[in-house]
């Protein structure tokens, strides 16, 4: 009971503070909805990219078999949840929403920040291998399932433009994959540019977690409590477990395996929410999961990584 309170003190406690605080100045109207925008854009396309690439290159390796752990419970859950939805009756449009929710997590906004306060620059180097594949998996996986709800006759060129086209435009996924690149090639990162890339990277997480907690603000849970109650148990609970068997089964070491399970637990994220309203499939539901998971998380994470450090 001590070390689950003592973590929620060092770790947990000041990201989800920063949360807090977003929420708050978006309900005082302190940032307005074009402020939170910039701020967003600002942290996801400039400060997160700067922080992996500066993480990337920066000596520490492994995280093969920790992504491998994760992707294949992923899998695993995806699939069981998909089939699940339609045998009841569902359809493509609402069991394929409902899987995403359940396996794709806040990687970006405060996997980062909870993985770098926890376990330092080592861990945030493993937690990169997972980043490499996960909005290229997820997400492109829910926008092929997207795809043929909307139109069961759609050609695999349209789906696989569809996935590349997202694929190319997210900067986390193209830092991540230049990084891995650099590092291969040994290629050096000049002192000041690598001081730059980490002065503009150290304000990711703080921004992204408060511009999480503005975008709380927008969700909505009332009369979902059934289907977000199911999706937070999932989630938060069964994801990590799977993921945890799978780090057994392949004998992983400490790190890794703590990594992987902690980024398995993470609450819903809200690029599938954004996903959601562009196929105008689930988006309440989608808004109550992310709203609700996250802030069971409060709880579950920190016993979580209580128990993992």
């Amino acid at each position: 009971m001590a070390d689950a309170f003592l973590t929620l003190i060092e770790v947990v406690a000041p990201i989800f503070a920063l949360i807090l605080a977003g929420w708050v100045a978006a309900w005082r109207g302190w940032v307005g909805e074009a402020g939170f925008a910039g701020l967003n854009a600002f942290a996801f396309s400039l400060a997160a990219p700067a922080l992996l690439f500066a993480s990337g290159t920066a000596g520490h390796g492994g995280g093969g078999g920790a992504a491998l752990a994760f992707f294949l419970g992923c899998a695993v859950l995806y699939a069981a949840t998909l089939a699940g939805g339609l045998r009841a009756g569902m359809g493509l449009g609402g069991a394929g929403p409902l899987a995403l929710h359940v396996t794709f997590g806040n990687t970006v906004m405060m996997g980062i920040p909870l993985i770098a306060a926890a376990f330092g620059p080592q861990g945030l180097s493993v937690l990169l291998a997972i980043l490499a594949l996960h909005s290229m998996v997820l997400l492109g996986t829910a926008t092929v399932v997207a795809e043929l709800a909307l139109n069961s006759g759609a050609s695999a060129r349209r789906l696989l433009r569809n996935t590349l086209r997202g694929v190319l435009r997210n900067p986390i996924v193209m830092a991540v994959l230049l990084a891995m690149v650099w590092s291969s090639l040994a290629l050096p990162v000049p002192g000041p540019a690598r001081r730059t890339l980490e002065l503009l990277g150290a304000a990711a997480p703080p921004v992204s977690l408060f511009c999480l907690g503005g975008s709380l603000r927008a969700f909505r849970a009332a009369g979902l409590w059934r289907r977000t109650a199911l999706t937070a148990l999932l989630k938060l609970l069964v994801l990590p477990l799977l993921v945890f068997g799978f780090c057994r089964l392949f004998g992983l070491g400490p790190l890794e395996t703590a990594v992987a399970v902690t980024t398995a637990a993470l609450p819903t994220g809200a690029n599938a929410f954004l996903l959601a309203r562009r196929y105008a499939a689930g988006a309440a539901e989608s808004g109550a999961a992310v709203l609700v998971s996250t802030m069971v998380s409060v709880l579950s994470l920190s016993a979580l990584l209580a128990w993992l450090r």
